[in-house]
């Protein structure tokens, strides 16, 4: 079998011009057969200028700016918690995983075995909802959890109570928590003012990624939630538990590797919010 011949140096810029442009017709994006076929080369041509060039046409990334005006600040202030945390201080990462579903499957699924990846079924009785109150301590890994029912003011405020029992006396709380609704409920902030050694750190607006308990719950859904089955709440209660006492187990500390300026250099390659 003759190998193909080499593509001239034209031709592959072009494929690459090509590939950043908008593709033709009503297409979203060029596929590889559709750029095999407008170059006149071979798919596995196209495959290898993509290789190449790391181009991947096939995916693409959401984003969100934030437009919050004190973003820079509130920004920096997290991360110099997570990088430097205060003496004698317990930071922790503070949230609330809403609206998980006990899903039970309508029928079990097949094993896992060689050459079959296991299988579930498509259709799932719902059994209601739980919401997961996560403390996530950045400095040795560890996760206070606690399930309720309602996701108010006043079930934040239990948690809190929960937290505070946990938390060894004579530790400042560094608490980071995002923008909702209920962590500025006049409530909490009476809460907050006979708790003097509780401080909150509030993520920007659209900045939910800063708070770093938001990791925890994307490794619970995918290791935990995502593909189980549930006959119940308290059945999808008793899994999450024993999920965090496996975790809490062997914890790992958090480690926030990105600096204040490494995060602004990257959001300056965004475009700029609309108003």
């Amino acid at each position: 079998m003759l190998a193909e011949p080499p593509i001239a140096a034209e031709l592959v810029a072009h494929v690459v011009a090509m590939t950043c442009a908008e593709p033709p017709h009503a297409a979203t994006h060029w596929t590889g057969r559709a750029m095999a076929k407008a170059a006149g080369i071979s798919l596995r041509s196209v495959q290898r200028i993509w290789e190449a060039h790391d181009l991947q046409p096939h995916r693409v990334r959401t984003f969100k700016r934030s437009s919050d005006p004190d973003f820079t600040a509130k920004m920096t202030d997290i991360v110099g918690l997570y990088v430097d945390p205060p003496t004698h201080a317990v930071v922790l990462s503070i949230d609330e995983k809403s609206q998980i579903q006990a899903l039970d499957r309508t029928q079990p699924g097949l094993a896992l075995k060689p050459g079959r990846c296991g299988t579930m079924t498509h259709d799932y009785k719902r059994h209601g909802t739980t919401t997961l109150f996560a403390a996530l301590n950045v400095l040795d890994g560890t996760v206070i959890g606690r399930c309720m029912q309602q996701h108010r003011h006043e079930e934040f405020i239990r948690f809190l109570n929960d937290v505070e029992r946990a938390v060894p006396a004579g530790k400042l709380v560094e608490a980071i928590v995002d923008n909702y609704a209920t962590h500025k409920h006049p409530k909490v902030k009476a809460w907050l003012e006979r708790h003097p050694r509780w401080t909150f750190h509030f993520t920007p607006t659209s900045g939910s990624w800063l708070n770093a308990v938001e990791s925890f719950f994307s490794v619970i859904t995918r290791k935990r939630i995502r593909r189980g089955s549930f006959h119940s709440i308290v059945d999808l209660q008793a899994a999450i538990k024993r999920y965090l006492v496996e975790h809490n187990a062997e914890p790992r500390p958090f480690v926030w590797k990105a600096s204040p300026a490494s995060i602004l250099a990257k959001l300056d390659k965004l475009p700029a919010p609309s108003v």
